[in-house]
């Protein structure tokens, strides 16, 4: 059975990374798209080099093209669902760590509202 990708929605109904992702142009979008469909097909099997454990949990999407480095954070949820935490372009080697710690309070978040 596959697996669906959903986002993290704030209590006004906006949709963080959603919103980022329809920010950036057509082409980033669409490799972005391909790379959720490849994790809904193949789920938490899904492996290097489109996705990295962060710990906690929490996981790393990654997307690449000509203008940068590209990352989502998410972790999996009840009912075969994958949420969508934070959206980034990656400037340095290492993710920064404001960006997990906002990933980090967005799933309290939503692991809260259960």
């Amino acid at each position: 059975m596959r697996w669906e990708v959903n986002y993290y929605k704030k209590n006004n109904g906006n949709k963080p990374v959603e919103e980022w992702i329809n920010s950036l142009d057509f082409k980033l979008q669409s490799k972005i798209f391909r790379t959720f469909e490849l994790l809904e097909e193949f789920n938490i099997n899904l492996k290097a080099p489109y996705v990295k454990p962060l710990g906690d949990k929490l996981y790393e999407l990654r997307v690449k093209d000509s203008k940068g480095i590209y990352r989502i954070i998410y972790f999996s949820y009840i009912n075969r669902q994958f949420i969508m935490l934070n959206g980034f372009m990656k400037k340095r080697e290492k993710t920064p760590l404001n960006e997990i710690e906002l990933a980090k309070k967005r799933m309290k978040e939503v692991l809260k509202n259960e």
